[in-house]
């Protein structure tokens, strides 16, 4: 791509909310102070860093130097030492022992509240049998279980040991239980008997058994009582959970840690080949998973906390556990789906436990919209003060549907922008300081020097669309991929001279707000003229009987690509297919132009997800294109939907 083709950026957004009074006025973190920090970030960086890990992050001998940068491999905080589970869990104690820590809500209705002084207890007894049963600093640990309070369990007592935990999704299957483990060449597995889906259990045990018998490094398995299956339990390698901790002494201390001590692996699917483990460390992503969630999510005491992702996301490890724990906060677990036994699911939890703070994905938003707002109005819903979005770019209509119905016009919404190789928010609103838009994640937080360049690392115009970098290193940042340096310079710092490249493409308005355009894969060239596919779908989901959209391009002799849109539609208007895909295309056009009007508009009752919840849109591609699929498909929720759309396509 040369600098004159730079993508087009299409979608126009004029509506403004200006943070309310009362919000300003309670917020962590005010305009002067706010102010204060962007001066300091900018002239003098390292002071920056070095206030925010001494006010977020209790250390048992502090640093000797603030950042070793040889591009692109950091280090931060050398020489500091300090402990994730003793800042989640020790600090707390005097002051927030009796303090609920976790709620947990159980897709059977099932509820547990557990302190501050009980997490810590079980944490202290974990670390023991984990010990005991050999795993020792720098240990690889794998973590394959539902959501339920014994994976913060496991997580905290490997953070507090010095073992290194490796998450796998629960919805995975046993090949990504075998990618993953021999990857990373774990030494233990902890997994449960099973878990609940939709009501329907899941064989994770048994998952774990067929991956084992293909993998040589794993020497334990712990297994926790979940659904009481039977299950095999191996002589000598598998043990039940509850009889180990029930024999585990109490007295534990958090082990002191190096900051740039190896903190997780966290796998994240490629495109072809295997997945990429993303490596973090101690010191530099706590400073900054605490901070941001104090200021992103101004965060009290008081508040009862829900992000509704799944520990075995990156923003699960960030924003359920690591960092409202280490806020000394209340965090919620929810074990099941949104739409189970209803559609009401989440609204329901959210009056019964008084949730406040809300933070979920773009594509739940959508469903939402999809199901009605008739599920909301049935729950009272007045304890909320703030609405979070994650995990992908949120179109104009369905943040406004979240503003409407779930915040009842009265939240802000923090439409954050962050990756897993981020390891916490870069780019979001501050609530009580930003007046937001919707559909843009605004500006980069203070310390984050994010631009959006063309290929040759040059900065674009205002509205123009290039490539999102960040040209400063930031504590959080990953430090490598997992066992392969070179894949880690290769995948993110050689598009661009001295820069991270994001992979996502982005503008800047004339407020220098960003907007997140999606995934550079997900760019077509049409014409001559390089479209966002997210801009496409935001037109087509501003229609009244669109739900959801995925747009992706297919190989056209005249234009190069065409534009083939896969629409899911309300349920009140799913009779009138026949002659909605003309007005579509057509809505689309004086929308944002004929040159974004799909040339197919194809319906469908679901669209492709990984179970994060994102459109698997690489795999729309490959049907539109009419090709076979290829790369990694584990993380896909349902491969049914593959074939409905295949079936769908020959005929």
């Amino acid at each position: 791509m040369t600098t004159q083709e730079n993508i087009t950026s299409v979608l126009v957004e004029n509506r403004i909310f200006v943070p309310h009074k009362n919000f300003i006025e309670q917020a962590n973190l005010k305009k002067e102070e706010y102010e204060r920090l962007l001066l300091k970030a900018n002239t003098d960086f390292e002071g920056f860093w070095a206030e925010l890990a001494e006010r977020n992050v209790h250390w048992f001998k502090k640093w000797d130097k603030v950042l070793e940068w040889k591009e692109p491999f950091s280090k931060w905080f050398i020489g500091g030492k300090t402990n994730v589970s003793y800042n989640c869990l020790d600090r707390h104690l005097k002051d927030k022992a009796n303090k609920t820590a976790l709620i947990w809500v159980g897709e059977n209705d099932e509820k547990r509240t557990i302190t501050y002084q009980e997490l810590f207890n079980e944490v202290c007894k974990f670390s023991n049998v984990l010990l005991n049963l050999g795993i020792k600093d720098g240990d690889r640990v794998v973590i394959y279980m539902p959501l339920i309070p014994e994976a913060v369990v496991a997580m905290l007592a490997c953070t507090r040991i010095g073992a290194v935990h490796s998450i796998v999704f629960g919805g995975f299957s046993q090949e990504a239980i075998l990618d993953r483990v021999n990857d990373a060449k774990a030494k233990m597995v902890i997994t449960a008997d099973g878990g609940y889906r939709r009501g329907q259990a899941v064989p994770l045990k048994l998952n774990v058994d067929n991956a084992l018998e293909k993998c040589s490094s794993v020497e334990k398995v712990i297994v926790v009582q979940r659904i009481k299956n039977k299950i095999d339990l191996k002589s000598g390698r598998d043990y039940w959970y509850h009889e180990l901790i029930n024999n585990a002494s109490l007295e534990n201390k958090a082990c002191e840690l190096d900051s740039e001590h190896p903190l997780f692996i966290l796998y994240t699917s490629g495109t072809t080949g295997k997945p990429k483990g993303i490596l973090h460390t101690t010191g530099g992503y706590l400073t900054w998973v605490t901070q941001t969630t104090k200021w992103v999510f101004d965060i009290k005491d008081k508040d009862t906390y829900w992000c509704t992702a799944d520990v075995g996301w990156i923003t699960g490890h960030s924003y359920v556990v690591y960092g409202p724990l280490s806020c000394g906060a209340t965090t919620l677990l929810y074990e099941g789906a949104p739409n189970h036994p209803d559609w009401g699911r989440f609204w329901k939890i959210v009056e019964e436990n008084k949730v406040s703070i809300f933070y979920t994905a773009p594509t739940a938003i959508r469903a939402f919209m999809k199901a009605g707002s008739e599920w909301v109005k049935k729950y009272d819903l007045s304890s909320l003060r703030l609405l979070g979005s994650v995990g992908e770019p949120i179109n104009p209509e369905a943040w406004m549907w979240y503003h409407k119905n779930i915040g009842q016009e009265r939240c802000p919404i923090v439409d954050t922008w962050w990756q897993t190789e981020t390891g916490g928010i870069l780019v979001s609103p501050l609530p009580g300081i930003t007046t937001t838009k919707p559909g843009s994640a605004t500006v980069p937080l203070p310390g984050i020097f994010a631009s959006v360049v063309d290929e040759n690392g040059n900065s674009v115009p205002s509205d123009q669309g290039g490539y999102m970098v960040i040209k400063k290193p930031w504590p959080s940042m990953l430090r490598t991929i997992y066992g392969n340096d070179e894949r880690y310079v290769q995948t993110y710092w050689s598009r661009t001279k001295s820069a991270y490249f994001t992979g996502d493409g982005a503008h800047k308005d004339k407020d220098d707000f960003f907007w997140m355009l999606g995934r550079v894969d997900d760019v077509i060239k049409v014409s001559g003229h390089l479209l966002s596919t997210m801009e496409v779908e935001s037109a087509l989901v501003s229609h009244s009987s669109v739900a959801e959209a995925a747009v992706v391009g297919y190989p056209d002799e005249i234009k190069g690509e065409a534009l083939c849109a896969f629409v899911v539609l309300k349920q009140s208007a799913s009779d009138h297919q026949s002659t909605l895909s003309d007005e579509l295309k057509q809505h689309v056009a004086k929308q944002i132009g004929p040159v974004a009007k799909p040339d197919q508009v194809r319906f469908t009752e679901v669209l492709p997800k990984t179970r994060s919840g994102k459109i698997m849109r690489r795999l729309l591609r490959d049907i539109a294109s009419g090709k076979q699929t290829v790369g990694d498909t584990t993380t896909l929720e349902d491969m049914s939907v593959l074939e409905k759309l295949r079936v769908q396509d020959e005929e």
